[in-house]
């Protein structure tokens, strides 16, 4: 299988297993590597709109810092005054790479699924509007060579969401 080794692969093996014991219909998808999500969306044969683009980031500083996983529609872009806003903090950035690394067993990214427990234990989940106004959400499954594509729905049932927001804004839209 293509980007299926390591901690990537139990990644993949994991969420395999959520959506089974739930009775999940999805599609999996072996792919060459795709660094961007226009290119998800050309190997999925699917439009950027449905492609759920996961981004680590980290929120407040010092001790009380935590990380927490949005969810967005990968035809927007995060707004970071309205993400702090909905977490409540003055401060924030995108992960590092190896922060990335480190908080998800040795993911890249572009490869983090949309999930936070049981997936990616520890780690809040946030998903902004856009994803939900889909009928479906395609997204990469803990490589860059594998993808699955569901119904929005189902992700609904099986996402442990801390909440649901509105944190987005067109790409290349001023900032809020």
């Amino acid at each position: 299988m293509l980007g299926n080794e390591g901690m990537n692969g139990l990644i993949l093996q994991t969420i395999f297993k959520m959506l089974d014991s739930a009775q999940i219909e999805y599609r999996h998808l072996e792919h060459e590597p795709t660094q961007t999500s226009e290119d998800s969306a050309r190997v999925r044969g699917e439009s950027t709109k449905i492609g759920g683009k996961a981004l680590l980031v980290k929120a407040g500083k010092g001790e009380r810092a935590r990380f927490v996983l949005f969810v967005i529609s990968a035809a927007l872009q995060l707004d970071s005054v309205k993400s702090r806003k909905a977490m409540g903090v003055q401060r924030s950035r995108f992960a590092t790479r190896d922060e990335l690394a480190e908080l998800t067993g040795g993911l890249v990214p572009g490869s983090v699924p949309p999930f936070g427990d049981p997936i990616l234990p520890g780690i809040e989940l946030y998903v902004d509007e856009s994803v939900l106004q889909n009928e479906r959400i395609a997204f990469n499954a803990g490589s860059l060579t594998d993808s699955i594509i569901m119904q929005v729905e189902d992700y609904r049932r099986v996402a442990v969401m801390t909440g649901i927001v509105n944190v987005t804004r067109l790409i290349n839209e001023s900032k809020s």
